[in-house]
């Protein structure tokens, strides 16, 4: 990445912390910027960091793609070490940065990027995992739960305990979709082959569960983890950002239970752990975030539209099974092919309260 000097120095400055159905965005006009003409693209991380192996870390991957596509688009993110931090760093990007296009990464900051994008109405915004309703607010979301559905029957027909769970990091839609999903595909799999396996840590109905309170605190992760296991559960998926590691680290050092990640394939993103991921449930952030930025800076206006990614436009998916590829049996791999191409299809309708507008 190559270094924008000018917003080096006004971060310094403002004492910002610094760390290094899916339609296409549509704009007002077809007129691309002149070439040379600079274009900031800026990234505000929610509370799990840059570095959290999961939705910041892709949505910083998107930029980067951004960039590598374009010459005369710059990046910059500056991290968030706890929510207080939002708006002021929203701001900052604004008012003493003057980014083009000011990325807010995750549900967590859809207030207070609401508020900042209302008080600067003719800025591009941009948010993953959130809609705020506004014009000039760019929402990129996610319908998880098809993909986690899938994950949902995989868990169920590679546990040989009978039983798999789940747990968040907070009790919000951005989290309990993946949930939502993950119980459903269980729930889906016992009955086409008259199982019982039992999923821990969701009750989709009463909207009741486990959660570490916390993306960060990978000791909290790996306490959820560890009741989960004590119940029997042999497959985890935990949603929960980098709190998630705590249990990717007690699977690998007992052995005892299979990781489903989440957001970004876990064999590349925190590639350590790649022995104990079953598979991961993706959301194609970067891919979101690098066609808004991408099509931001070729517009004289405001764009407009969503990205809504689905499994019909590879915008949710299940990752390579990687080193688990030779356990799972071939006749359940087609299963979960052919249960991918039915929810397409429209066949199998998967549901969640939390699926986006």
């Amino acid at each position: 990445m190559r270094t924008h000097h000018r917003i080096l120095a006004v971060l310094a400055a403002a004492g910002l912390a610094l760390a290094a159905c899916a339609d296409p965005p549509e704009d007002d006009d077809d007129e691309v910027a002149a070439p040379g003409e600079e274009y900031l693209a800026c990234m505000v991380t929610d509370i799990g960091g840059i570095d959290d192996r999961s939705f910041n870390a892709s949505a910083w991957a998107g930029l980067e793609r951004a960039e590598e596509q374009n010459p005369d688009i710059e990046i910059s993110f500056v991290s968030s070490s706890a929510e207080a931090d939002y708006v002021p760093n929203l701001t900052g990007y604004v008012q003493d940065v003057e980014c083009d296009f000011v990325l807010a990464v995750g549900g967590l900051m859809a207030d207070a990027t609401a508020d900042v994008a209302d008080r600067h109405a003719d800025q591009q915004f941009g948010i993953v995992d959130a809609a705020t309703g506004q014009p000039n607010v760019y929402p990129m979301q996610f319908d998880t739960a098809q993909a986690a559905f899938l994950a949902g029957y995989l868990a169920a027909g590679f546990s040989t305990s009978g039983t798999v769970g789940t747990y968040g990091g907070l009790p919000i839609d951005p989290v309990t979709i993946f949930m939502d999903g993950f119980v459903d595909g269980v729930a889906y799999y016992n009955e086409v082959n008259d199982a019982d396996v039992q999923a821990l840590g969701w009750d989709k109905e009463t909207r009741t569960g486990q959660f570490a309170d916390s993306f960060v605190d990978q000791a909290a992760g790996a306490a959820q983890s560890d009741a989960l296991v004590a119940q029997g559960a042999d497959v985890i998926m935990p949603v929960a950002g980098g709190t998630g590691l705590g249990t990717a680290s007690a699977a690998q050092e007992t052995g005892e239970f299979a990781v489903i990640w989440v957001d970004i394939d876990g064999c590349v993103s925190a590639e350590t752990y790649c022995g104990v991921f079953l598979t991961t449930v993706v959301k194609n952030i970067p891919l979101a975030v690098e066609e808004a930025v991408l099509a931001a800076s070729g517009a004289d206006d405001l764009i407009t539209g969503e990205f809504l990614g689905t499994l019909e436009n590879d915008g949710v998916s299940l990752a390579p099974y990687h080193e688990f590829e030779d356990q799972i049996d071939d006749q359940l791999k087609t299963e979960i092919e052919e249960l991918r191409q039915a929810i397409i299809d429209g066949e199998i309708e998967v549901t969640s309260p939390a699926q986006p507008d």
